[in-house]
């Protein structure tokens, strides 16, 4: 399965990175309401926002992007592109299914912004545009995130040859979507709000 243990290795160590709940570490450090029991339930950075303020959804999205932004960085860096897949997975599995949180985490938006920052530029800036657009004209974070994954993977599936692992990770951040889907066609669907929360 590995062409060796070098695959190995990043693939677990992007994992543990991909794995760090930011979200719930920030929310203990600035005494906020555990995510895992408010709003969404979600760790995530939108789910931060909703129940502690932008400020903090803010920091959180940051870290978040952060673990999936260095290692792909570094790896290029190196001139380890024969690997970066299994860091691509690596982070983003990570960060959905956490050991830590009995593998319940985010939905992974944030980390694959991090990742397509260290992987392409031309891809996080179409990504990020859209997610802005998209969520200005209807203020749904959730409806964003899926038209922007849409737009990346068939850029990726055009242009770019890691397609496989993309068309892995838009189909589980997708299915970690599933239950905004379904509020979405039920117009039930949370706005992105930026007022402070208390």
């Amino acid at each position: 399965m590995f062409t060796d243990y070098n695959s190995f290795f990043i693939l677990i160590i992007c994992y543990f990175i991909g794995s760090i709940p930011f979200g719930l570490l920030i929310s203990k450090i600035t005494k906020k309401n555990d995510p895992r029991h408010f709003g969404s339930k979600n760790i995530g950075a939108t789910n931060m926002l909703r129940i502690g303020g932008w400020k903090i959804g803010f920091i959180t999205l940051v870290f978040d992007i952060t673990k999936g932004f260095i290692p792909i960085k570094l790896l290029l860096i190196f001139n380890q592109q024969e690997i970066i897949v299994f860091a691509i997975f690596g982070v983003i599995f990570g960060h959905l299914y956490p050991v830590w949180l009995k593998f319940r985490g985010g939905k992974g938006v944030a980390a694959l912004i991090g990742i397509l920052l260290g992987y392409d530029l031309f891809l996080f800036f179409c990504f990020s545009i859209t997610w802005i657009l998209v969520s200005i004209l209807f203020k749904y974070s959730s409806l964003s995130a899926l038209t922007a994954l849409l737009i990346n993977i068939i850029l990726v599936i055009g242009f770019y040859e890691q397609k496989i692992v993309f068309v892995i990770i838009t189909l589980l951040i997708t299915y970690k979507h599933k239950e905004n889907i379904q509020r979405l066609f039920k117009g039930e669907e949370s706005k992105i709000n930026l007022k402070k929360k208390n």
